[in-house]
């Protein structure tokens, strides 16, 4: 057997643990990894030069098909670079496992290249580190790797997912002679099974009391994948039990007559005394964290008289953690949220026909927070309706999310993009699923994360991002293969816009040179650089235009640069606040 057979058998033991995507940075000490994946006749193998993109590839591609990505990467500063993806990762729950070669340890702090302190590198932002051995002569090694392999790719998936970190300290040779064979040895597949929780019977009878004695009720919805059947249960409870659903663009809660979206422009409309209409006394909330400031300060606000919900349930599937993001969490459920939601409206709905009970109370708080909600589209729609304005960031959002073909993929790049795209928000016809790195919410990987997406769909996968987040990640573009399905919206401002709307950085005399950044660079020459069809807009009329055959399938990916000049965009956006304050 080789020397190194056991690092070859790790590419045979990922592909049994069900993995099939593998994200290789170049480098030396990283060789006999990077061979195993690469002839290995059954993963799909992808090179990036740079780490940190790299990273958030991975990380696109994992949310797309739900299961762990590999990414391997070479000793020294270039495991640091993954770390940007590794936090996002963390935090957004997302599967990653990352095996990062090393010198072996002795040769740490002996003025050896490419040497640094790599053991449990990423702290608390990986599930686990694993440290696997340099040498494999005692049977008990092999056995080690093997174990160790099983236990991080189990604890990848189990909830809440998250990437693991295998360290692969690694001696010479790296590299097989031509006459050495190069073969895959069977390996041991260790499975950990999961089981879901179960309430007991006087626990959940428990929870139907305090929902009974509830006069007003609201289901609030964090960051979430899209869910088809959970938005036509949440549907159910807003028609059938007057049942207030609220959420965001990154709640994947699309606009209808029913759900409550528009929490961010309307809020800041209301007195105090309409707001504590809106109070529930059972708050209920699922997925993870929110978007807007307004609507956490809503919930969070306890000045008025113990203005707090009485009962705040938080429903998770696991709970290692007290998850209290409105400092108002009484009861934290582990569930599955939509099996939860199941039950819940199953045993609601028989205990309303057994007692004939139509909830008319609890439709006229629905029709509170609705009138709000209506209150909150007509200020939007007032603010983007004048048809003399110039084009903004703003008002080419959108026309933008009015144009995505249905059935599609929206990644929103941070800072103002997601914003804007809140504030316009989906049609629930389109059936849009919305992505958005909201799990440190950073503007670093945007453009790689969705490269990451397209690669791993058929389907179009726009990305919304700003020229800053733009041009810091443009590495996404530079040694990936770009897939055809890509389409890039750049809103090209020429600064890091959002300083300009915050009351604080945009009231000082340094706000452009030390905030905002300014630039002037266009995505010109980097599309022409990654073979990308390139057009360049800057009005809505031509924008209109553009649109449709941008979003036409063709043979290669495209960019659409849409230029706007950040005094109207900050204009815009002053007369939008100014209209709230004054509501």
């Amino acid at each position: 057997m080789p020397v190194l057979q056991p690092i070859v058998n790790i590419a045979e033991l990922l592909y049994r643990k069900g993995i099939r995507d593998i994200i290789v940075c170049p480098g030396s000490r990283s060789a006999p990894l990077t061979l195993a994946v690469a002839r290995h006749p059954h993963l799909h193998v992808r090179v990036m030069a740079d780490e940190r993109s790299a990273g958030f590839v991975a990380l696109g591609i994992a949310q797309q098909s739900r299961t762990p990505v590999g990414i391997i990467c070479t000793s020294g500063s270039a495991v640091y670079n993954l770390a940007p993806a590794v936090v996002e990762a963390f935090f957004q729950q997302v599967p990653l496992v990352l095996l990062t070669a090393d010198r072996p340890h002795e040769w740490l702090h002996q003025q050896d290249g490419q040497t640094i302190d790599q053991v449990g590198l990423f702290g608390a932002h990986v599930k686990r580190s694993y440290d696997l051995p340099a040498d494999y002569s005692h049977t008990d090694a092999r056995w080690f790797i093997e174990r160790s392999l099983n236990e991080a790719i189990n604890l990848s998936r189990l909830l809440p997912a998250g990437p693991v970190h295998l360290n692969v300290p690694l001696r010479e040779p790296f590299y097989p002679t031509a006459s050495e064979p190069f073969t895959y040895d069977p390996v041991r597949i260790i499975d950990t099974l999961t089981a879901s929780p179960v309430l007991a019977s006087e626990t959940w009878h428990a929870l139907l009391q305090e929902w009974d004695q509830s006069e007003r009720t609201v289901i609030a919805i964090g960051h979430l994948n899209r869910n088809p059947d959970l938005l036509n249960l949440l549907q159910k409870f807003t028609e059938e039990l007057g049942i207030p659903i609220v959420g965001e663009i990154t709640s994947n809660l699309p606009h209808n007559e029913e759900f409550i979206t528009h929490t961010d422009t309307f809020l800041t409309l209301l007195d105090s005394a309409k707001k504590e209409a809106l109070r529930p006394d059972l708050l209920i909330t699922i997925g993870g964290g929110f978007l807007t400031r307004n609507l956490k300060t809503f919930f969070r606000q306890s000045s008025l008289n113990d203005v707090q919900p009485r009962r705040h349930w938080h429903i998770l599937p696991t709970v290692d953690r007290i998850t209290d993001a409105f400092q108002s969490l009484t009861t934290l459920i582990p569930a599955d949220p939509y099996q939860f939601l199941v039950k819940l409206f199953a045993d609601i709905d028989y205990q309303r026909f057994l007692q004939g009970d139509d909830d008319t109370d609890a439709k006229g708080f629905l029709s509170l927070w609705q009138q709000a909600d209506r209150l909150g589209a007509q200020l939007v729609e007032k603010t983007l309706g004048s048809p003399d304005q110039p084009m903004t960031d703003w008002s080419a959002t959108q026309q933008l999310l009015e144009q995505l073909p249905d059935g599609s993929i929206l990644h929103l790049a941070n800072s103002m993009p997601v914003r804007y795209a809140n504030l316009c928000g989906l049609s629930e016809t389109q059936q849009i699923s919305v992505y958005s790195n909201r799990g440190v919410s950073g503007i670093d990987g945007c453009l790689s994360t969705a490269v990451g997406a397209a690669l791993a769909t058929d389907k179009l996968v726009t990305l919304l991002i700003g020229d800053v987040a733009f041009f810091y990640d443009r590495n996404a573009l530079w040694s990936a293969p770009i897939p055809a399905n890509l389409r890039i919206v750049l809103l090209n401002n020429d600064s890091g816009h959002i300083f300009r709307m915050i009351d604080g950085s945009s009231q000082q005399p340094e706000l452009e040179t030390y905030f905002e950044t300014p630039h002037g660079y266009t995505a010109k020459n980097t599309a022409q650089d990654a073979n990308l069809a390139y057009q360049l807009c800057d009005t809505l009329e031509s924008l209109r235009t553009l649109l449709p055959d941008f979003f036409h399938p063709g043979d290669t990916a495209k960019l659409l640069e849409i230029s706007t000049d950040k005094h109207h965009n900050q204009e815009q956006f002053m007369r939008y606040k100014t209209q709230r304050n004054d509501a």
